[in-house]
């Protein structure tokens, strides 16, 4: 996985956080994290939503494609309270700080919601989780 997350990594910043493949034409993101038990410093490509009312403010899914767990990246996030995020830009790519807050209850369905509308591979990791786990939506505001 980490040369797949590699490659996508670096497609990123040679195109402006643009990517083709599986995640071609998605929002995407790299989060910066530091693993909670190693102190290594990581970073994760993931999809993200852009809150629509509030422009410094996007949402993450820890949807790990439904899988049982949620993804190391989101424990890092949720212990450290903060991280960094790097998005395409016009000219390359920008890195801003981030605080980290988990959304619950309506608010947090209905932001998965409207990422499962938008894109239903999402509906598919949750149907996979049921039972399960609920995924986790962690909305990440500029500092």
């Amino acid at each position: 996985m980490s040369d797949v997350n590699q490659q996508v990594i670096e497609e990123f910043r040679a195109h402006q956080g643009r990517v083709g493949g599986p995640f071609e034409g998605a929002p995407l993101v790299l989060l910066h994290h530091v693993g909670r038990t190693s102190g290594q410093e990581r970073v994760s490509p993931v999809m993200y939503l852009a809150d629509e009312h509030d422009p410094a403010t996007i949402y993450v899914f820890a949807s790990m494609a439904g899988a049982p767990q949620n993804p190391a990246w989101y424990h890092n996030l949720r212990a450290a309270g903060t991280a960094a995020i790097e998005l395409g830009t016009e000219s390359g790519t920008a890195t801003y700080d981030v605080t980290v807050r988990e959304l619950t209850g309506t608010e947090r369905d209905e932001v998965y919601a409207e990422q499962a509308r938008r894109y239903p591979g999402f509906a598919e990791y949750e149907q996979k989780a049921a039972g399960i786990r609920t995924i986790p939506v962690l909305a990440l505001t500029r500092t």
